[in-house]
C-alpha cells in the first residue's frame, strides 16, 4: 500500500488560499475516484474538491474554518501500490465550482470550539447522596466560594458539599442553582457559555466589513422622504399586474431613481482602487442588493439596471433573491456592483448607517415607512414618511455632492411621475 498526499489544487482567480468550509469524508472512510472530499470557501463561492484517487482516508489536514494554501497538503489517502505517492496539484482533477454557500457546519473533520467543563465528578449526584448538614453546623467553603454564593444570593447552609467533610466547591454551587436548590434561591442564573468558531461565510463577511471600516472613512447622510404618492402608485400598479409579473416592492422604484440620478454624479457610481489610487467611474449601473440569507449577508447584483423597466427590475430582484437564499446564485451574480442598496424591509428602523460594499464608494439604505403627522399648508395631515440613510467614502465623495445626490433621489421618490419621464430636471 502507498500513501497519496493530495494537495489543494489551483482553484483559479489568482486565489492563494481557501478556507475549509465542510468535510464530506472522515478518517477511515473508503472513497472512490472523483468522490467529493470537502467544500473549500473562496471570496466568491464554495468550491467542491473531488478526490483524484480511490483509497482510504488516513488523515485530514485541517478542520472546518482552517485556511489552506494552494499547493498545501489537504488529505492523506492510502492507495493500492507499494510506493508512497506525492500529489501534483497541477495534475489534480479540476474542482467543481458549486454556487451554493457553505453551511458553516463542521463534521468529523473538526467541530466548533466549545467551553469544556473542568474535570470533576457529578456534583449533583454527590450532593443528593450526602447526608444533610446538621442544624447549626457551619458549612465548609473557601473564601472564593463564599463570595460567589453571596453574589448569587445562595445560603451555603442549604448547599450540599461533595468535598471532604462536606466541603462546598464551585461545582456544588452550580449543582445547587441548576438542581433542586434553585427554587429556594429564586430564578437560577444562566451559567452556560458557548464559544462558536467564526468560519465559512460568516468569517468572510466579518473580514469584508473589517476591511471596509478600516480603510474607508465613512460619513453618513440621512434624509426624510414623503412616499405617500409613491406608495399609492405602487399599490395601483400591483393591482393591475399580470400573473407573470413580479410584485413591486419599494426597491424597483429606488433603483429607477438611481438610474436617472447616477449619470449626474459619476464619482458616486464608481469603484475606488485605493492601492493604485485610481477611481473607476462606471457608466453602467450594476446595483448590488444587500440580502440576508440563512448563511449570512450576500449582495446579488442587478446588472445594467439602466436597460430595465420597473417590471423587469422587480423580476430580476426576485430571481436573484431566490437564488441567493437557496444558495444557487452564480459567482458572477454576487460581484461587480457599482453601487449598493441596503434595505431591512419592515425592520428598517428609523435611521441606519450602512457599511460601504468596497470597492464601491456609496451605499444607499432605506428605512421603514411610517405614517407621521406632517404640516402642509398650515394644517397637520397624515403622510407616509421614509428615511433614506446612506454612507459615502469621504476620500472620493464630498458632503455637498452626497447631499445633492440624495436630494435628487428624494425629488424623484416624492414625485413618482418623474421616474417615468424621459427628461426631468
Amino acid at each position: 500500500m502507498g500513501v497519496h498526499t493530495f494537495k489543494l489544487p489551483d482553484i483559479g482567480e489568482g486565489i492563494a488560499e481557501a478556507e475549509i468550509a465542510e468535510w464530506k469524508v472522515a478518517v477511515g472512510d473508503d472513497i472512490v475516484e472523483d468522490q467529493p472530499l470537502c467544500d473549500m470557501l473562496t471570496e466568491k463561492a464554495a468550491v467542491e474538491i473531488p478526490s483524484p484517487v480511490a483509497g482510504k482516508i488516513l488523515e485530514l489536514k485541517g478542520a472546518a474554518g482552517d485556511l489552506v494554501a494552494v499547493g498545501g497538503p489537504l488529505v492523506l489517502i492510502e492507495v493500492a501500490g507499494g510506493a508512497p505517492l506525492e500529489a501534483d496539484a497541477s495534475a489534480a482533477p479540476e474542482p467543481e465550482l458549486t454556487p451554493q454557500s457553505a453551511d458553516n457546519k463542521a463534521d468529523s473533520g473538526g467541530s466548533p470550539a466549545v467551553v469544556s467543563p473542568s474535570p470533576r465528578r457529578d456534583a449533583t449526584a454527590s450532593a443528593s447522596a450526602s447526608a444533610p448538614r446538621p442544624p447549626g453546623e457551619k458549612p465548609l467553603a473557601s473564601p472564593a466560594v463564599r463570595k460567589r454564593a453571596r453574589e448569587l444570593g445562595i445560603e451555603l447552609a442549604k448547599v450540599r458539599g461533595s468535598g471532604p467533610a462536606g466541603r462546598i466547591s464551585h461545582d456544588d454551587l452550580d449543582a445547587h442553582v441548576n438542581g433542586a436548590g434553585a427554587a429556594s434561591a429564586g430564578r437560577a442564573p444562566r451559567m452556560a457559555v458557548e464559544s462558536v468558531k467564526v468560519i465559512g461565510v460568516r468569517r468572510k463577511i466579518a473580514e469584508a466589513m473589517q476591511r471596509a471600516k478600516q480603510r474607508i472613512p465613512h460619513f453618513a447622510y440621512v434624509e426624510e422622504c414623503d412616499v405617500t404618492e409613491l406608495e399609492k402608485l405602487r399599490q395601483q400598479l400591483n393591482a393591475q399586474r399580470t400573473e407573470n409579473q413580479a410584485k413591486l416592492t419599494m426597491l424597483p422604484f429606488l433603483m429607477q431613481a438611481l438610474v436617472k440620478v447616477a449619470p449626474e454624479f459619476p464619482q458616486i457610481n464608481a469603484q475606488f482602487d485605493d492601492e493604485a489610487g485610481v477611481l473607476h467611474q462606471i457608466a453602467a449601473l450594476h446595483i448590488g442588493i444587500a440580502a440576508q440569507t440563512d448563511n449570512g449577508l450576500v449582495v446579488p447584483v442587478v446588472r445594467h439596471a439602466e436597460t430595465l423597466d420597473i417590471w423587469a427590475m422587480a423580476a430580476e430582484l426576485k430571481r436573484l433573491a431566490d437564488a441567493a437564499r437557496s444558495g444557487t446564485a452564480k459567482r458572477e451574480e454576487l460581484s461587480g456592483s457599482s453601487i449598493t442598496i441596503s434595505s431591512l424591509g419592515p425592520l428598517g428602523g428609523i435611521v441606519s448607517t450602512p457599511v460601504i460594499n468596497a470597492p464601491e464608494v456609496a451605499i444607499v439604505g432605506v428605512n421603514k415607512m411610517v405614517e407621521r403627522p406632517v404640516i402642509q399648508n398650515g394644517m397637520v395631515v397624515p403622510r407616509l414618511m421614509m428615511n433614506v440613510s446612506s454612507s459615502f467614502d469621504h476620500r472620493i465623495v464630498d458632503g455637498w455632492d452626497a447631499a445633492s445626490f440624495i436630494q435628487r433621489i428624494k425629488q424623484l421618490l416624492e414625485t413618482p411621475a418623474l421616474l417615468f419621464m424621459q427628461e426631468w430636471s
